[in-house]
């Protein structure tokens, strides 16, 4: 995603698209193991997103459909997105494409940090123990 922290070894090679996002040109391994290597962390964020969307034109279905997963990857404070499967099918008739994928985040230190900073911590709330409470 264009505003996206990367380390000077990881800069795209690709340009970005009209929607401020770039496609990593390497396979899923060798990146993560550049990721490691420069000291950042690539989350995988569990719960696989899916995206549906009815048209005759397949190139606008898709495309339409990764909007809808870079909006739901945004929401989740995430600056990557990893496609997982692009299907066509049709129903009466009517054909429709179906993108799956899992929202990731690119960032320095291995505390997710949702704020978009490559910071290598995370703050939490103080709580007093007398805040704590059991209910059984």
């Amino acid at each position: 995603m264009d505003g996206a922290h990367l380390p000077p070894s990881l800069l795209l090679q690709s340009p970005s698209d009209s929607n401020g996002w770039a496609a990593v040109q390497d396979d899923g391994p060798t990146f993560e193991k550049a990721v490691q290597k420069a000291g950042w962390t690539l989350f995988f964020m569990a719960g696989e997103i899916e995206a549906t969307v009815l048209g005759f034109d397949r190139e606008k279905a898709v495309r339409a459909a990764f909007k809808r997963l870079i909006a739901n990857v945004t929401s989740q404070h995430c600056n990557s997105i990893e496609i997982t499967r692009v299907t066509g099918r049709s129903f009466l008739g009517v054909p429709y494409v179906n993108v799956s994928a899992h929202a990731r985040h690119l960032q320095k230190g291995v505390c997710f940090s949702a704020n978009r900073e490559d910071s290598d911590r995370v703050d939490l709330p103080q709580i007093a123990q007398s805040d704590w409470r059991v209910t059984v």
